[in-house]
């Protein structure tokens, strides 16, 4: 099964909305040593890329738990063959000789540093990342830090640490959900403070895009756990739904993210959209909470049957209500997600029409695909 055949009317739906739209992916992964078992290829990677129509993508190493120096000289080796579509970023460890390790990749070519603070055990508080960002500072360069689960808030230090170096552009990946219940607050007086869209549940996305001026969201995958069409087809449709503009959408689509990889200046887009009054969809809501257990039990390895089941049952309204069409949506998703898992319903390649079918269960104002 051609799976982005089923993708890309969502992503055609969207770009009716914003003419001209471009993407370009600011999270994105090469390696084949990492712990959690996932990996990713160079061909796999572009492949993913040239099937969005992306402009590019910031790329850097998954997790080598032997050292970043070979897999960082690969991410450079590869981005030098597709000049323009892979923009290379050095992975360091703070607790292994990392501004050495940085600066040698800078004079190579590398326009980025990626730092995870759950893979290599550090706090941003740590003497040498406070080192890193002054160097990418004194280069207007980024900082992409990994801001997901598994970790601590540390957006308290990297509030910190953009005030103290407002020529470093720090990028909270994976929308800064360990603080985004604040952090939004002080992301309007930090311009150089980032967030990356690489993550996939509605309600924090939603926060996202209402809550952070989108001159500062960047449009991301976090490939290969995800992929470049379908984070658009999801993480775009949450954005319209929140009340952004096509300008603004754009903006976080590619736009800020280009002047990142050109260190050039970035450009503010207005301010936050706010939190918009919506009618409670009773009906919508229900499907949308038996899908949100299903796609959780599926990626822990588990089994979301009966909950995925009821979200069917649960599109069986009367076909004279306003949002009849989103229900038949839903029940169209699941039916390429069942075509797509088959037998084995924790099958990876199935489980993003669980996240996109949640997804327009919550972003019920936004156009669908023609049917």
């Amino acid at each position: 099964m051609d799976l982005a055949e089923h993708i890309h009317p969502w992503v055609d739906a969207i770009r009716a909305q914003i003419p001209g739209l471009e993407l370009f992916d600011a999270h994105t992964h090469l390696g084949q040593n990492d712990p959690d078992g996932m990996s990713c290829t160079f061909e796999e990677l572009t492949a993913g890329l040239m099937q969005a129509r992306a402009k590019g993508a910031f790329v850097f190493p998954m997790h080598e738990p032997a050292g970043y120096p070979p897999a960082n000289d690969a991410v450079l080796e590869h981005a030098r063959e597709y000049h323009g579509l892979l923009v290379p970023f050095c992975r360091v460890d703070p607790n292994a000789d990392a501004v050495a390790e940085a600066e040698r990749c800078l004079a190579r070519g590398a326009r980025g540093i990626k730092l995870h603070p759950r893979a290599e055990g550090f706090m941003l508080d740590h003497c040498e990342v406070r080192k890193l960002v002054a160097l990418a500072a004194e280069r207007r360069l980024p900082v992409l830090i990994h801001a997901g689960r598994g970790i601590p808030a540390l957006g308290a230090h990297c509030v910190a640490l953009a005030g103290e170096f407002p020529d470093a552009r720090l990028i909270l990946a994976h929308a800064g959900i360990c603080d985004l219940s604040w952090i939004w607050r002080a992301a309007p007086d930090h311009p150089n403070l980032l967030f990356d869209t690489a993550w996939w549940m509605p309600a924090d996305l939603g926060a996202l895009f209402s809550l952070v001026p989108p001159g500062q969201i960047l449009f991301a995958s976090d490939a290969p756990y995800s992929a470049t069409l379908m984070s658009a087809a999801f993480m775009l449709r949450a954005a319209l739904q929140a009340g952004l503009s096509p300008e603004q959408v754009s903006s976080i689509a590619s736009e800020q993210s280009l002047r990142l990889a050109g260190a050039e200046k970035l450009e503010p887009c207005g301010p936050a959209v706010g939190e918009h009054d919506r009618a409670q969809h009773v009906l919508l809501d229900r499907v949308a909470e038996f899908l949100m257990l299903g796609a959780m039990a599926s990626y822990r390895g588990g089994d979301g049957g009966e909950m995925i089941a009821l979200a069917r049952l649960g599109c069986d309204v009367p076909d004279e209500i306003d949002d009849a069409p989103v229900f038949a949506a839903i029940r169209g998703l699941l039916d390429t997600y069942e075509q797509v898992a088959g037998p084995d319903p924790t099958d990876r390649r199935a489980l993003p029409f669980l996240i996109l079918a949640v997804t327009v269960a919550r972003t019920p104002d936004v156009p669908l695909p023609p049917s």
